[in-house]
C-alpha cells in the first residue's frame, strides 16, 4: 500500500510516500508559518520523484497535535479532503508520539511562553500523560544522560529532531483509524491554560 504522511504541527513541512515497509520519496524542512503555501508543491514533488499519479495514493497519515493551532489544521485539512474525495482511509498519531518513534527519550515541543509539549517514552511507548508546562519544570524532570528529542535548547539540551517520515513507518501499529473523517478534530490539551499558550 502507498502511504501519504505529512506533518505540519511545529516547525517543520515533512512530507513522504511510504509503505509497511520503507520510504519511498520525503521531504523535510523548516518552513514556520509557510506551510500552507509549501505543502501542496512539496507533494506533487514527491510524486514526480516516484513517478507516481494521485491516484496511486492509497491511504493517508497525519499528526493530531498537540502543536501549532494553524499547523495542525494544515495537514488535517489536506488530508480530509484528499481522503474523502478519493475514498481514502485516513489515520492519525500524536505528534509527540510519533517525533518519539521507537526510541526511549523525551520529547518536548515549544509550546511559547516559556511553556512546552512534553511526553516520556520507553521504547517509542509512551508512559505517561502529554502536558503542556514551564519548560524549566521539564528540564528538571529530565535525567541527565535522557535523550531529548525536539526543542531542546528549551530545557538545556541540544535541538534534534527525528527524521519525520521515517518515524511514520516505525510507528504504524500505534496509528489511529479514524472512522468519521468530518468530524475528526486537533487534538488540543484538555485545560484552558494549555489551549491558549500557542493558539497561532
Amino acid at each position: 500500500m502507498i502511504y501519504l504522511g505529512i506533518d505540519t504541527s511545529h516547525t517543520y513541512l515533512a512530507a513522504g510516500l511510504f509503505t509497511e515497509e520503507k520510504v519511498l520519496a520525503s521531504v523535510q524542512k523548516e518552513c514556520w508559518k509557510h506551510q500552507s503555501e509549501e505543502i501542496f508543491p512539496a507533494i506533487f514533488t514527491l510524486l514526480e520523484e516516484t513517478g507516481m499519479k494521485e491516484d496511486d495514493i492509497e491511504a493517508v497519515v497525519i499528526t493530531k497535535g498537540p502543536g501549532s493551532y494553524t499547523g495542525v489544521r494544515i495537514a488535517m485539512t489536506v488530508a480530509k479532503v484528499l481522503a474523502s474525495s478519493k475514498h481514502l482511509p485516513l489515520y492519525t498519531i500524536g505528534t509527540l508520539d510519533l517525533y518519539a518513534g521507537n526510541e526511549t527519550c523525551a520529547v518536548v515541543l515549544d509550546a511559547r511562553s516559556k511553556r512546552v509539549y512534553y511526553g516520556r517514552y520507553e521504547n517509542g511507548v509512551r508512559t505517561g500523560e502529554i502536558t503542556a508546562r514551564a519548560a524549566a519544570e521539564a528540564e528538571q524532570e529530565i535525567g541527565p544522560e535522557e535523550k531529548v528529542i525536539g526543542d531542546g535548547n528549551l530545557v538545556g539540551r541540544e535541538t534534534v529532531f527525528p527524521d519525520i517520515i521515517s518515524n511514520f513507518v516505525q510507528t504504524q501499529k500505534r496509528w489511529q483509524k479514524v472512522e468519521q473523517i468530518h468530524l475528526l478534530e486537533p487534538e488540543y490539551l484538555k485545560t484552558k491554560e494549555a489551549y491558549l499558550v500557542r493558539r497561532d
